[in-house]
Order: structure tokens, then C-alpha cells, then sequence
């Protein structure tokens, strides 16, 4: 199923490096600011909590239904207009915002800021290093989860000063700068000289069966999508869910507030772990064992987060996972599907994933009952996270010798 290795030149690192800083930028001024305009907005605009985090919701839809175009586009050798293009969209939706008087106004501007993550996040990101680096892409796609996993340390304490001190709208506008300043610039010299589609002038019975149509109804597509999909769902379900989940299993208020704050530092260092130490094992058996770190987190709290050594197991199972899988979600289409469409065929999982994500908070919340809490939401993601383990196994033995 795999399509032909491509010729790749050598990785450019401090170019990888540069680009990670836009998503830096990006995740931080956007989706991590979110939530700290929520209070302001609401007050401001009359909001109840269901009516402001809406707007998030339509980002994500906006971003999923763009996901393949994007995709596309980018397969066609247009990553450097569709990133500036993003960052730029972008921009003008973070300077909109600060003009919003309105609800529909709120809920328009996050559409539009949808729009641009489409063409700005990882998913486009990783299959533009994925087409440039073909060797080479895993430690590449590494590297930009570095920056791309502090954006939250570094932008949630700015975004937070820049409300306090200069108001929530006028700090959108100084987002709004970063974007024009730091993200466009940046992606419109970095991306110059993108490799164009790979020559077809006449498609054989082997290339059509290898054609983006044809790969989406492949059996390893669709596995990797259960795999890719469900994961996200998943990350998606927990983070909203945490605090209420700790402190309903009676651990002290200590553990409650440290053990979702060093989730994210362990998510670096299981990144660290990934770029020093993968080329000692044999990369098929790390994408296998990685996402098993999921599903042994969530049994560990289902067997009792009460027990700090439970809750210590789910910190590092779940933080180290959560870290490492981002690398084998963004790199699995590459592996076991296709590395030529590789834009294209990630970009058709993002209205998929943009769904699940959406709804599985939600999904936890509506199985949490007063007399057993999340028991049974613990045991749903734990079923799912199993399955999504199995997809990805099994598409490795179709694709993997």
C-alpha cells in the first residue's frame, strides 16, 4: 500500500527550528487564549458559558471541514500560500475579535480563526515536512512538537497580561501583530521553493491504485483513522474533566492541581525521549508500544486514583503517551498509508477528528452519575483507547513485512 520512497535531501534543522517558532505563536495566541477571553467576553457580550464556548466548537468544525482543500492544496505545491494565507487569516480574525459587539460577531470571528488554524497547525505543518524531508520527517515533526508543547507555558501568563494590562481587546490586536509580524514573514520566506506534485503524465494501473481517491477507502487509511480519531478523541474528553475526576476520587487538593500541570511538562520530556533515544529501537515497535501508554494510564484511574501511587502511574503513563503520541499520529498516514499524498489523506481525517473532538467531552460529562462519578466514562475511553491501539496494529501488519 505504501507508495515509492521519495529522494529527500538532508534535514535542515534550524529551518525546522524557525518554523516550530510560528507554531509557537499560533497555538498560543489562539487556542490557548481561548479560555481567557471567555470571562471578559462573556461579560462584556452576555454570554452564558454553553453560548461563549460555542465559538470554539465552530473553530473546530471550521478547521475540520478545511482540513482536506488544505490538504490538497498543499500536495499541489501551495504550502507556502497556504500557510502565509492562514497566518494572515488568522490575524485579521484576532484583530476582528477585538471589534466584536455581538454574539454573531463573536461566533464569526472564531469561524474565521478556524479557517486559518486549518492552514497553520500541525496538520499542515507535518505534511509539509513529511513531503520535504521524506527520510527524514519523524525527527522533524519532533522538533516543532518542542516549541509547539510550550506554547501554552509561554502564552497563557503573556495573553493573561496583556489583558490585564491593556484590556482584552486591544490584547487581541497585539496578538493579532505577532501574527503579522512573526508568523506571515516567517512562513513566506521558509516555505519558498515547495516540491510540486510528483509527475503523472500517465497514470498506470499501479498509480491509480495508489491515487488519493483510491487510498481513502484503502484498509490501512481507515485504520489508521480509527486509530487517529479516537486518540484525539480522547485527549479531547480528559482535559476538561480532570479536576472534577480528581477531586471526586478524594485525592488532596495538592495532587489535584499538580497532576494536570505536570501533564504537559512530561509531555516534552517524552518528546526528548523520542528525538535522543528512537534510533536505538526499531521504529515499527515504538509506534506499537507508545499508544499502549493511553490505555494504561486511564486503567489507572479507573483502578483508583484515590492512591496517590495510582494517580503518580497516571501522570506518567498518560503525560509521557499523550507527548509521544502526537509524533505517531502525525506520522502514521506517512508510514503505513502513503508518503506522496500524505497532505491530502491527513487533511480527510480532520472534519472526523474535528467531530470527536467536539463531542467527547460532552460524551464524558453525559456518563458521569452522582452515585459512581466518571466510572463508567473512565471505562468507555478505556474500551475505546484499546480499540484505537488495535487499529493501528493491525494497519501496521498490512503495510509492515
Amino acid at each position: 500500500m505504501l507508495s515509492a520512497p521519495l529522494s529527500s535531501p538532508p534535514l535542515r534543522r534550524g529551518w525546522v527550528v524557525w518554523l516550530s517558532v510560528a507554531q509557537l505563536v499560533t497555538w498560543g495566541s489562539v487556542f490557548y487564549t481561548f479560555a481567557l477571553l471567555v470571562a471578559p467576553v462573556e461579560r462584556e457580550l452576555g454570554l452564558a458559558r454553553a453560548e461563549s464556548s460555542l465559538a470554539f466548537s465552530l473553530a473546530l468544525l471550521a478547521e475540520g471541514l478545511l482540513a482536506y482543500p488544505v490538504g490538497r492544496w498543499i500536495d499541489q505545491g501551495h504550502e507556502r500560500a497556504v500557510m502565509t494565507g492562514g497566518s494572515l487569516l488568522v490575524a485579521l480574525g484576532l484583530a476582528l475579535h477585538g471589534l466584536v459587539h455581538s454574539a454573531l460577531a463573536f461566533y464569526a470571528v472564531w469561524a474565521l480563526l478556524g479557517a486559518g488554524l486549518a492552514a497553520t497547525l500541525y496538520t499542515p505543518v507535518f505534511s509539509i515536512v513529511t513531503r520535504r524531508f521524506p527520510d527524514d520527517f519523524r525527527r522533524a515533526i519532533i522538533t516543532l512538537t518542542f516549541l509547539g508543547g510550550l506554547a501554552s507555558t509561554v502564552f497563557i501568563p503573556l495573553s493573561a497580561w496583556l489583558i490585564d494590562a491593556f484590556g482584552w481587546r486591544h490584547a487581541l490586536w497585539v496578538l493579532a501583530a505577532l501574527q503579522l509580524g512573526v508568523c506571515a514573514p516567517l512562513h513566506a520566506v521558509l516555505l519558498r521553493d515547495a516540491p510540486g506534485p510528483r509527475p503523472t503524465p500517465q497514470q498506470t494501473p499501479r498509480q491509480a491504485a495508489h491515487s488519493p481517491r483510491t487510498l481513502l477507502r484503502s484498509a490501512p487509511f481507515l485504520l489508521i483513522g480509527v486509530f487517529v480519531v479516537v486518540m484525539m478523541a480522547i485527549q479531547a474528553a480528559l482535559p476538561p474533566h480532570m479536576i472534577s475526576l480528581l477531586r471526586e476520587s478524594g485525592l488532596p487538593e495538592a495532587w489535584v492541581i499538580a497532576i494536570p500541570a505536570s501533564v504537559g511538562a512530561l509531555q516534552v520530556v517524552g518528546r526528548l525521549l523520542l528525538y535522543f533515544f528512537e534510533h536505538h529501537f526499531d521504529l515499527h515497535r515504538a509506534n506499537r508500544l507508545i499508544p499502549c501508554l493511553v490505555p494504561l494510564a486511564i486503567a489507572a484511574l479507573l483502578g483508583g486514583a484515590a492512591h496517590p501511587a495510582a494517580a503518580l502511574a497516571f501522570v506518567v503513563l498518560y503525560g509521557l503517551g499523550n507527548g509521544m503520541i502526537t509524533i505517531v499520529k502525525g506520522t502514521a498516514i506517512a508510514y503505513y498509508v502513503s508518503r506522496e499524498h500524505v497532505a491530502s489523506l491527513n487533511g480527510a481525517l480532520g472534519l472526523p477528528a474535528a467531530v470527536s473532538r467536539a463531542a467527547a467531552p460532552l460524551l464524558l460529562g453525559l456518563l458521569w452519575m452522582p452515585q459512581v462519578g466518571y466510572r463508567w466514562g473512565l471505562a468507555v475511553l478505556l474500551g475505546a483507547a484499546m480499540l484505537a491501539v488495535a487499529a493501528l496494529w493491525a494497519a501496521q501488519r498490512r503495510t509492515v513485512a
